[in-house]
């Protein structure tokens, strides 16, 4: 499933530059994910890491976009080859 990022979002700027498939932007008020780009880092690390950099835990998965393994692995070989 791809991830999300909460309201709670200070806009503190560490999640952006550690995106590796750059699916995280700023948006109107907070920073955003953008789910087609989003392979919660499969392909790329073990765990996500915007979720690891995140000081205060806002980014979730988000349910309205759920993906397994396989089908996050494949996005990323879409993407990246």
């Amino acid at each position: 499933m791809a991830l999300l990022i909460e309201n709670s979002c200070i806009n503190c700027d560490m999640c952006d530059p550690e995106c590796p498939n750059e699916a995280i932007t700023m948006g109107e008020n907070i920073y955003e994910i953008d789910t087609d780009k989003c392979t919660e880092c499969i392909g790329h690390y073990d765990k996500p890491t915007c979720v690891s950099v995140c000081p205060i835990d806002c980014i979730k998965p988000d349910p309205d976009k759920v993906e397994d393994e396989d089908t996050l692995l494949a996005k990323f070989l879409r993407m990246h080859g």
